[in-house]
């Protein structure tokens, strides 16, 4: 049974667009791979929103707190405030807001 010369044509123009879309799929994923470590790297040297200088992660009481290295501002993320404001509920005046 001799081989259809159309089939022969499909079956290669199948063959390179299988070849041409690997190609591209791996070009794609080196580029998400490269994005991902860039936005890695720009998570671990966040910006302060007050002034632009850098924050810097700190212990406070066994909490960690941002704080900016130029206006020295100390900023919390969400479940952190909850931290300190459970810590210092019913002493001082921090505690004293949350009644």
């Amino acid at each position: 049974m001799a081989i259809d010369l159309k089939d022969r044509g499909d079956a290669l123009e199948n063959e390179y667009f299988r070849k041409q879309e690997a190609e591209l799929l791996a070009k794609m994923k080196a580029k998400l791979e490269a994005e991902g470590a860039a936005e890695t790297a720009a998570a671990a040297a966040l910006k302060c929103p007050k002034c632009d200088g850098t924050l810097h992660e700190k212990d406070f009481e066994n909490i960690v707190i941002d704080v900016c290295d130029k206006c020295s501002g100390v900023w919390f993320d969400a479940h952190e405030f909850v931290n300190v404001a459970m810590k210092e509920e019913g002493s001082g005046w921090f505690g004293n807001l949350f009644k």
